[in-house]
């Protein structure tokens, strides 16, 4: 099966452009009225999940963030004064038992 190219697309395969069927103004031409914008023709549908993530979002962004701003203050309090202690076996104790739970 041979075809002949000859860089002309059939009519049936022709890509549809708004903006071609726009009427052209030429050179000259009347212009005191402001030019139409073409409807836009990209459309966007969200999944159940990416509309799920939104509305926690939403919901997330709306909510107290449950800081204690009582334990924050005197955390910086103590970290400006240099009176903050950091408890290295603690932090490793408990990095162990997240491991440990992970692994399950």
């Amino acid at each position: 099966m041979t075809q002949k190219i000859d860089g002309a697309l059939s009519p049936a395969l022709r890509p549809v452009d708004a903006a071609a069927n726009a009427p052209v103004q030429r050179a000259g031409s009347e212009r005191s009225q402001p030019v139409g914008a073409t409807a836009p023709a990209d459309q966007m549908r969200l999944t159940g999940d990416a509309t799920g993530l939104q509305a926690l979002e939403r919901e997330l962004g709306a909510a107290p963030a449950g800081i204690d701003v009582a334990k924050v203050n005197s955390i910086r309090a103590s970290l400006a004064d240099g009176s903050y202690r950091i408890n290295a076996q603690e932090i490793a104790n408990r990095l162990l038992a997240l491991e440990s739970e992970l692994a399950k």
